[in-house]
């Protein structure tokens, strides 16, 4: 065998053994296969996924991959497309579509835990928090009632599944921007407990960065556990994080359980720093919202000793 018959013998060797393993010609490194979750649209119970979502395009840049939820108002070939990006002080209505590549509304999406599309509006303070529940026009249009009680900046949030072949669940996020005196709150202290209309929720696990953790929820009113939790969005317990700073979004949803007075989570954070949670929870037919500042990576602790009750804006749910 001459010289250029072994080099040629030795060059399909290498691409026999690590062409494959390494997806030479993809562009991306090795990858496991990914665990299928409750939610396909949200990852946070898998530990090989910190986007907030399951997918992404072939051949996608590894940096897009690993970014967190809603940080991008485009992504995966879809934009959300804010038709009031200024709306004002108190209620109004939100308008917005999802778009597609080619800049058509998209009509058809997958229903997930009881809707189409979820619609999250936080202000970029994170002392205000609204979860709603827009309607879709026969157009691609969605709308919804907003109570947005303080000028300033605010994010919403998209989280949906197109109802196209072979499409994986996407969280994009736009930035609203509430006309007036702007006079931002302070984060709301560290606390394992909130309270709500009368209700106490006490926080326990932990939340650290890159490393799947539970967190543990407990309702309690009068000093009794609530045993008979009503299911919201086909579970006991609704829970979005938004990290300080850029309001990256981790969205989980509850391990398997009973109605209270404990509802579980696995989740995730994408970083070290600070986060707000928000749980939705159901009793006696209101859904009322629980909301905590925790601190992921510096203790590994969730939520450390009480300090005070925080006063917040949390509530706010439209059902359409």
């Amino acid at each position: 065998m001459n010289t250029g018959v072994k080099i040629t013998a030795f060059a399909a060797a290498l691409a026999a053994t690590f062409g494959t393993a390494y997806g030479v010609g993809k562009g991306v490194g090795p990858v496991d296969e990914p665990k299928k979750t409750e939610h396909a649209g949200h990852a946070a119970q898998d530990p090989q996924k910190t986007s907030g979502h399951e997918g992404h395009e072939e051949g996608a840049p590894a940096s897009a991959a690993a970014l967190p939820g809603g940080l991008q108002v485009s992504q995966d070939g879809y934009t959300l497309a804010l038709e009031t990006p200024t709306p004002a002080v108190g209620r109004s209505t939100l308008k917005f579509s999802i778009k597609d590549a080619t800049g058509k509304k998209v009509t058809a999406f997958t229903t997930e835990h009881g809707k189409e599309l979820h619609f999250i509006v936080a202000s970029r303070d994170l002392n205000t928090f609204r979860h709603l529940h827009p309607v879709k026009a026969a157009d691609g249009t969605w709308s919804v009632d907003a109570d947005l009680p303080t000028a300033g900046g605010y994010k919403a949030f998209a989280d949906f599944r197109p109802a196209a072949p072979g499409a994986e669940g996407v969280t994009l996020g736009a930035d609203l921007s509430v006309p007036g005196a702007y006079a931002p709150k302070p984060l709301p202290a560290v606390a394992p407990t909130a309270t709500v209309d009368g209700y106490q929720v006490r926080l326990g696990g932990v939340l650290d960065p890159g490393k799947p953790g539970e967190l543990k929820l407990t309702v309690t009113k009068g000093g009794k556990p609530v045993t008979d939790l009503e299911p919201y969005l086909g579970a006991y317990g609704h829970l979005v994080a938004l990290r300080d700073g850029d309001l990256a979004y981790l969205h989980v949803h509850p391990n398997e359980g009973g109605p209270g007075p404990d509802v579980s989570f696995t989740a995730e954070a994408p970083s070290a720093g600070t986060y707000r949670l928000f749980l939705d929870f159901q009793h006696e037919g209101k859904v009322r919202t629980a909301s905590f500042t925790v601190k992921a990576g510096a203790t590994g602790k969730a939520a450390a000793e009480p300090a005070g009750a925080a006063t917040h804006d949390a509530g706010g749910h439209t059902h359409g």
